[in-house]
């Protein structure tokens, strides 16, 4: 029996029990308590609110995912890049770094809106955003991987002529995927809040602006639709990263966890 439920059958029935007894318990809590639908719509209208408009949603969906997928696509190659620097220039570690961390001291709620000025209320800022949230715990899991070498393995690798791009393609960054991934997980969701943002800050498009244009008018309904879409897009992002990983470092010990996969 604890064999099935560390399966992947086993795990997605025990998620599916859980979301429908949250749905029972919320809909519950409306017939018992009362609750008038401008301040909690039930289950049932925000599906039906869904069905009634699946195109409309799915292309609000769609540049949400966008501006997504282009802000993260750029942490990932600029976050490979500083992390590179970082571990191999004390120059760039010392500035770059403490630059980071300040950068993302900074609320980017606060920030939005210079994109916005500087960017216009396109495509652009958004994915600026997206990135700028993003990019940080990539970073910082890259440089954590790629000095986390083993020393007598690098020593090895130097014993034998290996240049220094040689030990980075072949020593350092095979050993720093795991904890690339690690960031690229966080940085998923990030970048999905980035976009989010940007479509607070100035949009007409986009699962963000469906939230804020319902808020003006009190439709809680489509609000909820919107949020309810945005927590499934969400981790089915976060699970296309694992799935990645999967892929990449089956051999990594972080996959021999009990039902991850099978020794």
């Amino acid at each position: 029996m604890t064999a099935f439920w560390a399966s992947r059958q086993g795990r997605l029935l025990s998620v599916l029990i859980v979301v429908i007894a949250l749905l029972l318990l919320w809909e519950g809590a409306i017939h018992a308590f009362d609750i008038k639908p401008f301040l909690l719509p039930s289950p049932i209208a925000v599906v039906a609110e869904l069905a009634d408009s699946p195109g409309w949603y799915a292309a609000h969906a769609g540049q949400t995912l966008l501006q997504t997928f282009l802000g993260f696509a750029l942490a990932v190659a600029l976050g490979i890049v500083m992390a590179v620097g970082i571990v191999y220039s004390r120059w760039i570690e010392q500035s770059l770094y403490t630059i980071l961390v300040g950068l993302n001291s900074i609320p980017k709620v606060a920030v939005a809106p210079l994109f916005i000025v500087w960017l216009g209320t396109g495509l652009e800022p958004k994915v600026a955003i997206a990135f700028l949230i993003a990019v940080f715990p990539i970073v910082i899991d890259t440089v954590l991987g790629l000095r986390s070498v083993d020393p007598d393995l690098l020593d090895l690798a130097r014993s034998l002529r290996g240049s220094r791009f040689q030990v980075l393609r072949m020593v350092r960054f095979p050993n720093a995927l795991p904890s690339l991934f690690a960031g690229m997980k966080v940085g998923i969701s990030f970048a999905f809040i980035g976009a989010i943002v940007g479509e607070f800050v100035a949009s007409s498009s986009g699962l963000g602006y469906v939230i804020l244009s319902s808020q003006a008018t009190f439709d809680t309904t489509r609000m909820f639709a919107a949020i309810f879409l945005l927590a499934v897009i969400g981790t089915i992002l976060f699970y296309m990263v694992e799935l990645a990983e999967k892929a990449f470092i089956p051999w990594h010990v972080s996959r021999r966890k009990e039902g991850l996969v099978q020794p």
